[in-house]
């Protein structure tokens, strides 16, 4: 049997609920290539880790993972600001980013005992195309290699992002396992059956990928858990579309208890 997929995002291992009967992936967020410097500037490709690593290190992560064998740990690339300033995706050549990426991600992937990269630059001062070969190349010689089992992309309905996780998908869409789709991205409000429309129009986009259905811990977008987002998700399973639920994050969480954590994986144990 395969289980249905729950991601969270967190920068912090916190005491989150895991249900065994559901495939559960942490995302630690983030690595980012810039430097660690006051004023960060980037670096073409060399990773350095910009969250908690003192509260999330290698021995949190071994630890979490050899007391559940359906947890993986997976590493969130890029994300929305560094400093006080947007990350962005800069390379200065295909070719170097990739080589530089490759050798910084093995080092961090290796040293913490991740199992998945997941995509989730957000400003780009590169092409759509470069951004694919580059995410793309690196994404497969990590399989390759056996860094990674799994990858993830994390876009938003913004044109600039699609255009490039788009030009991405259509070249590299078959190393993709899973897209991490930021639907509460669209407006505070959002209804069940805008969500739904949402989650349809995004399964075309990223054609015959594993799109999942996601909703933010503090309410501020999207379809939250109060307004219909386990109606949605159960309408999506009935329909055999919802292939997991991503959630942004386990650092807001906390304050309720993991409340929604716990129903979504309850809903994604029962079986179909």
């Amino acid at each position: 049997m395969e289980f249905s997929k729950l991601f969270i995002a967190l920068s912090f291992f916190s005491d989150v609920p895991i249900n065994s009967n559901v495939e559960f992936h942490f995302i630690i967020s983030f690595a980012i290539d810039y430097d660690s410097s006051s004023s960060p500037s980037p670096t073409n490709g060399k990773f350095n880790v910009f969250w908690d690593s003192d509260n999330l290190g290698p021995s949190q992560v071994s630890s979490i993972k050899s007391s559940h064998s359906n947890v993986n740990v997976a590493l969130a690339l890029g994300g929305d600001s560094v400093g006080d300033g947007s990350a962005y995706f800069n390379p200065s050549s295909v070719d170097s980013w990739v080589s530089n990426a490759v050798s910084s991600l093995t080092d961090i992937i290796q040293q913490y005992n991740l199992d998945g990269i997941d995509i989730d630059y957000e400003h780009f001062k590169a092409d759509p195309e470069t951004f694919a070969e580059c995410i793309g190349q690196l994404i497969k010689t990590l399989k390759k290699n056996g860094v990674i089992s799994f990858a993830s992309i994390a876009p938003f309905d913004d044109d600039d992002v699609q255009s490039h996780y788009k030009a991405l998908w259509k070249s590299y869409g078959d190393l993709i396992d899973y897209v991490n789709f930021q639907f509460y991205a669209y407006d505070q409000g959002t209804t069940v059956s805008q969500f739904i429309n949402y989650f349809n129009t995004q399964s075309s986009n990223y054609n015959g990928g594993n799109v999942l259905a996601s909703f933010i811990s503090d309410g501020s977008g999207g379809l939250t858990p109060e307004n219909g987002f386990f109606v949605a998700c159960s309408r999506l399973k009935s329909q055999n579309k919802l292939h997991g639920i991503f959630i942004w994050s386990a650092d807001d969480s906390k304050r309720n208890g993991f409340r929604y954590e716990k129903q979504s994986q309850a809903l994604l144990a029962i079986s179909h």
